[in-house]
């Protein structure tokens, strides 16, 4: 397969009683850039997911206090539009049919390749968000993933890294409210997050909508108030 993994800044929950494993998915998925956290059991998983917004979870189904099953109804509820990956030993025909049935959206049976996890996490997303392999399009420009260029009519706009991720987040997420917060975690990790309210990322929208307002009018570009940024296609 193809080597390349465009980074998508996405929040991932690594349901894994396997502490090994967790950690050797986790540096995997963040060098790929996504923001992933760990829990080791049913109740630590449910706990995060009433509390968090996640993107994909990737779910074990054999642990320590309950099966998988019961979390993956549990998410159904909680967030159905989370994408859900069963990771597991156990590659019994009825468990996939199971999974599958209560919602999962792809099944992995271990031992995996994590390139071939990385191919099936990137085919999920371009799926959910609807964009071909290197480029996301919104209103005339032209996000290159591969590359980290953006352009207008042809034309080459220059932004920094920050700007590029943010404008990739925001576009990803088109149509949706995306919080100050929800930035922090999905780009910086929580490195900022005790600083969430501050203006450091404003600063980075402010610079980037002035590069996006200089080829054309950007009034889908907006801002709610004391909340954060909508891209609305």
């Amino acid at each position: 397969m193809n080597s390349f993994i465009p980074q998508l800044f996405m929040n991932i929950l690594i349901v894994e009683d396997n502490p090994e494993l967790a950690i050797e998915l986790k540096d995997y998925l963040s060098i790929s850039g996504y923001v992933c956290r760990i829990s080791k059991n049913c109740e630590a998983a449910l706990e995060e997911i009433s509390s968090n917004d996640y993107d994909i979870m990737l779910l074990d189904l054999g642990l320590p206090d309950g099966s998988g099953f019961d979390v993956l109804k549990s998410v159904r509820k909680i967030q159905s539009k989370m994408a859900v990956v069963i990771i597991t030993a156990r590659g019994e025909l009825d468990d996939r049919i199971n999974g599958l049935q209560l919602g999962a959206d792809d099944y992995l049976t271990k031992p995996f390749a994590l390139t071939e996890l990385g191919a099936r996490l990137f085919a999920i997303i371009r799926r959910i968000h609807g964009f071909t392999v290197n480029d996301l399009d919104i209103h005339g420009f032209s996000l290159q993933l591969q590359d980290y260029k953006l352009h207008y009519g042809g034309i080459p706009i220059k932004l920094t890294k920050k700007e590029f991720d943010i404008f990739q987040y925001l576009v990803l997420n088109k149509n949706r409210v995306i919080t100050r917060l929800q930035l922090t975690e999905h780009i910086w990790g929580d490195i900022l997050e005790v600083n969430s309210d501050s203006n450091f990322i404003d600063v980075h929208v402010r610079n980037l909508r002035k590069k996006l307002d200089k080829h054309a009018v950007i009034e889908w570009f907006e801002t709610v108030r004391s909340v954060g940024y909508r891209i609305n296609a």
